[in-house]
């Protein structure tokens, strides 16, 4: 696949992951966050279950098998899969959809620091200055007090550590053996039963209210979970985290559109600027080091013309 492919494939995901925000609020109209969660992963992991059955047979055609260590990769990306989307969900209970999907944007900036700390990828400086705006962006998202940042803003800020790190880590998992639809099969089915387990335990869970709610869980499944991250598996593998944390990030302008169109939310001016501060920050944090690259670039094949 080629990288211009792999990137629009992202942005794909990105559509379908910003304007599900809107399902993910309007699906808990009937059911708790975590039955949401786990229904609808569990409802994505059952639309790919023929692609993963055939990529498996592929792969033991041509004599690929898998471990336990690969069952354990699987299922520490569900964990995070887990995390991130459990506590999004629970934030999505008492913030709006423009601030969750921002917020969750937060997770842009934290890919090349985690980077960084895991793997030794030194950062670019661009990302200390951006990092300081993503806060400050996210004060005046906030209404320039933090008084009222809601407790579901915390939640969903809170998400965005955990996406982080499966971004990072996804691509590096799934191009072990070029496995990508394995891969998404088997965190969807972790992240579900683990969402299905708590809700049980804490949320009362009726056959009537997942009845209820099915046209957004069948969005947030079908849409969110079976296309927008196998899309994002399939497609990291070809390009860096941190070139594919700027393209998923756009889901916070989709998000912005879909809940000012279909909730009628809108920004105050102050929120409008934190948002183009924050999304601002996001793209010099991507662009700087291409930019300067390419830059070094010139500068050497001038030298060498010369």
């Amino acid at each position: 696949m080629s990288r211009s492919l792999a990137n629009l494939l992202m942005l794909l995901a990105a559509l379908i992951w910003g304007t599900a925000f809107v399902a993910q609020q309007l699906g808990m109209s009937n059911v708790g966050p975590l039955t949401y969660t786990g229904v609808r992963f569990l409802i994505g992991a059952a639309f790919i279950l023929p692609l993963a059955m055939r990529e498996r047979a592929r792969l033991s055609g041509v004599g690929v098998s898998f471990d336990r260590g690969d069952l354990m990769s699987w299922s520490g990306l569900g964990l995070l899969l887990f995390l991130g989307a459990s506590l999004q969900q629970v934030g999505l209970m008492s913030t709006t959809v423009t601030n969750a999907g921002f917020l969750t944007a937060l997770y842009v900036p934290l890919v090349p620091v985690l980077a960084w700390l895991v793997h030794r990828h030194r950062p670019h400086i661009s990302i200390w200055p951006g990092a300081l705006c993503c806060l400050a962006g996210t004060w005046l998202l906030s209404g320039g007090e933090l008084a009222d940042f809601t407790v579901g803003d915390l939640w969903v800020t809170a998400s965005a550590v955990f996406w982080a790190c499966h971004v990072l880590w996804v691509g590096h998992v799934a191009a072990r053996k070029n496995n990508p639809i394995l891969v998404a099969f088997g965190q969807f089915v972790v992240c579900g039963l683990l969402s299905l387990a708590l809700a049980l335990a804490t949320e009362p869970v009726s056959w009537q209210g997942i009845q209820a709610g099915l046209p957004a869980i069948l969005y947030g499944g079908l849409l969110s979970v079976g296309v927008g991250f196998t899309l994002q598996v399939v497609a990291q593998r070809h390009t860096r985290a941190a070139d594919a944390a700027i393209l998923l990030s756009s889901e916070t302008l989709f998000a912005a559109v879909a809940g000012a169109v279909y909730l009628g939310e809108r920004l105050t001016g102050i929120q409008l600027l934190g948002c183009v501060l924050m999304f601002s920050s996001i793209l010099v944090v991507q662009l700087a080091p291409l930019w300067w690259r390419r830059g070094m670039r010139g500068i050497r094949a001038d030298g060498a013309s010369r």
